[in-house]
């Protein structure tokens, strides 16, 4: 028996190209086009290295409070942590160890299954249905778990609260987690439901809304006793806690409201004019509550469309995966960006 027998057999998860050039138009990661507010940027300038040599607070308490604030929540009902995949790896470990399936959407975040993969947890996927809807009724049925993403990635559709409250009353004997990293441009957020759900948990991230992906920050919003159990989780698998820089840029960015939800308007109006003009070319896609859009041409397969716009220096996201092999995930850029996106399109039609 070799050592080779024993490394992990694992299909990781594939992040969108990266091309290693500065002149190109990127809207294959999801990234808002804006920097982030000012505040966050005198935080991230004013700080004072020298507190560099001692630790963090280990659990983040100057952000945990200032999410607890913004949200409506007591301080025991946040988590802070290195990004959202950080926060739902632990998720994962934390609550997902009995020996039937969790189960979550055949299309969704892909990254879903490599955590089962890495962590030894059974799954089982559900199908979504010809327009890419989840149904509720589909998740009514014995599982270890259940694990939504709302508005769901990356078919940019969500759902209202009805939808899942009704998911929730079919597991309650599960923890259901609910990741709401696209939710500030359009979505519905369950946080109201937290105070009746005790087997809840909603995940956030900085990299979409807040303009913070360089910082990897994420959190996570449940009862104390899932909160508790997250930082049992991270305190014995990976004791690192969010960096001292990154809690002061995520602090600073929940004082600027104004600036915001200026640039989640001007993202969805621009997102708004993306349709529209994709639909006027022939392509089909729903309605977005993200900040991106999922499309296909009847015409076109997504493949060569993909390919010639890498020609003109702009990438998006295409999969090859069945189901999804003739669509395309295009994040919403700036205004320019956008026009050369639509030029490109255009040309190529």
């Amino acid at each position: 028996m070799s050592w080779r027998d024993n490394l992990i057999k694992i299909e990781p998860y594939v992040a969108g190209e990266q091309p290693n050039k500065t002149d190109f138009i990127k809207l294959n990661a999801n990234e808002n086009p804006y920097p982030p507010s000012p505040r966050v940027l005198a935080a991230v300038s004013n700080f004072n290295a020298e507190s560099l040599k001692k630790y963090p607070s280990a659990n983040a308490l100057p952000l945990v409070k200032a999410i607890a604030k913004r949200e409506g929540l007591n301080p025991e009902n946040v988590f802070a942590g290195n990004g959202t995949d950080d926060v739902l790896s632990l998720a994962f470990r934390a609550f997902f160890n009995s020996k039937k399936p969790i189960i979550f959407p055949d299309i969704t975040y892909s990254f879903n299954t490599v955590w089962c993969g890495i962590l030894n947890i059974p799954y089982e996927t559900v199908p979504v249905d010809e327009n890419f809807n989840i149904n509720a009724k589909d998740y009514a049925r014995e599982n270890g778990g259940v694990v939504i993403a709302n508005p769901n990635a990356p078919t940019s559709i969500g759902r209202g609260l009805d939808f899942i409250r009704e998911i929730l009353d079919n597991n309650r004997e599960s923890v259901v987690i609910v990741d709401e990293a696209y939710v500030d441009f359009g979505g519905t957020t369950a946080v109201p439901l937290l105070k009746e759900y005790d087997n809840l948990l909603i995940t956030r991230t900085f990299s979409k809304s807040r303009s913070l992906a360089g910082m990897r920050l994420g959190w996570a919003m449940g009862s104390a006793e899932l909160i508790s159990a997250l930082y049992a989780t991270k305190d014995s698998m990976n004791s690192y806690p969010v960096d001292s820089i990154a809690q002061a840029a995520g602090a600073a960015s929940f004082e600027d409201e104004e600036y915001f939800q200026s640039t989640l308007k001007r993202v969805i109006a621009t997102r708004d004019r993306l349709t529209k003009e994709l639909r006027a070319m022939g392509f089909k896609l729903p309605d977005s509550q993200t900040n991106f859009v999922f499309a296909s041409h009847p015409k076109h397969s997504a493949r060569e469309i993909f390919e010639y716009l890498k020609t003109k220096d702009i990438y998006v996201r295409w999969w090859g995966k069945p189901k999804i092999d003739n669509f395309l995930r295009i994040t919403v850029g700036t205004d320019e960006e956008t026009d050369a996106l639509i030029a490109a399109l255009k040309d190529f039609i």
